[in-house]
């Protein structure tokens, strides 16, 4: 190998490297993520079974209202609180729809669960 490839190998290499321990970062990040979505979705099935007992309606927009502003209030960046909002309105939105199907039997993560 001549000393220019070598250069170039080794600098390839110090970029690559980290490049490389930031993807693992994020990917060990993600993992935290979909346990606490998963956790966040728990209690969400459980709010669902207790609106029904109490005949409450699922869509509550003054909760949900609290929630997006509470989420932007606590945001520190870098993501700015519009980005923070549509995250969580999504996230919302399958909660919601968790609520909907809640009746006190287990939810089949893989499932694809019809809204009519």
């Amino acid at each position: 190998m001549r000393a220019r490839e070598r250069v170039c190998a080794v600098a390839e290499e110090q970029l690559v490297n980290p490049l490389e321990d930031l993807r693992r970062k994020i990917d060990a990040l993600d993992e935290a993520l979909v346990r606490l979505l998963n956790a966040r979705a728990a209690c969400a099935l459980e709010i669902g079974r207790y609106k029904k007992e109490l005949g409450m309606a699922i869509y509550q927009p003054s909760r949900e209202a609290e929630v997006l502003g509470h989420v932007q209030k606590i945001n520190p960046g870098p993501l700015d609180d519009g980005a923070i909002r549509r995250l969580f309105e999504r996230i919302i939105d399958e909660a919601r729809r968790l609520e909907r199907i809640a009746d006190g039997q287990h939810v089949d993560p893989g499932a694809q669960i019809s809204e009519q």
